[in-house]
């Protein structure tokens, strides 16, 4: 299979200094809410990364569910590969990639489990099919086979066949605080522009600056 000859030339459009917003927060507000409108294919994707004790990256994409001036949410099984190593090394990033607004946001920062009560709030709202998935996989742990996978979903079905399905104490949401932010919008030629937004730990604020592409 040849794909050297694969490539697209991107013409949707440039970012300039003077287009960004001074918050990164706001920023990525306005960019998202586009990539909303524009009706992508979950446009709330992320990859996400962590890094093992060993220092081996593994990168996975996960659903952002919210994010407001205190950082990104996601949300997982607290006993999964990505929370036990977020328990060992905090230090995250995660990638936004929109293919079709020739975009990408690239944040940096450290990740933290949100409070019980938050994680109860997004749970009870999810549908009842995926409160019992949560309850159902032990994520990331081999299984011999999808039928006893799809077996202990009917038990856990039957277990909470009446009422409101609990929120299982291993399963809940982190927040990603961001340290960077990075801009990338697709330009011709290859001279994309880059704009990264980054924080000194004694200085409020956002410090902005052109990246080479």
């Amino acid at each position: 299979m040849d794909i050297h000859a694969l490539r697209e030339d991107y013409k949707k459009g440039e970012l300039r200094r003077k287009d960004l917003q001074d918050d990164p927060f706001k920023q990525f507000e306005t960019w998202f809410q586009q990539a909303c409108e524009a009706e992508l294919l979950e446009p709330n994707a992320m990859t996400l990364t962590t890094v093992s004790a060993k220092g081996k990256p593994y990168a996975r994409t996960v659903l952002l569910k919210y994010f407001d001036q205190k950082g990104l949410v996601f949300f997982t099984n607290y006993e999964s590969r990505k929370s036990q190593q977020i328990g060992t090394n905090p230090q995250v990033s995660i990638l936004f990639t929109w293919l079709p607004l020739q975009r990408q946001v690239h944040i940096t920062g450290s990740a933290e489990r949100v409070t019980t009560a938050e994680s109860w709030e997004y749970f009870s709202s999810r549908p009842r099919g995926s409160q019992l998935g949560a309850w159902t996989s032990q994520q990331s742990s081999i299984i011999s086979s999808r039928q006893l996978l799809l077996a202990q979903f009917e038990e856990i079905k039957r277990k909470f066949q009446d009422g409101e399905i609990p929120l299982p104490d291993f399963w809940g949401g982190y927040r990603v605080i961001p340290d960077s932010f990075e801009f990338w919008q697709g330009c011709s030629n290859r001279l994309h522009d880059r704009f990264l937004y980054s924080q000194q730990d004694a200085d409020p604020a956002w410090k902005i600056e052109r990246l080479a592409p």
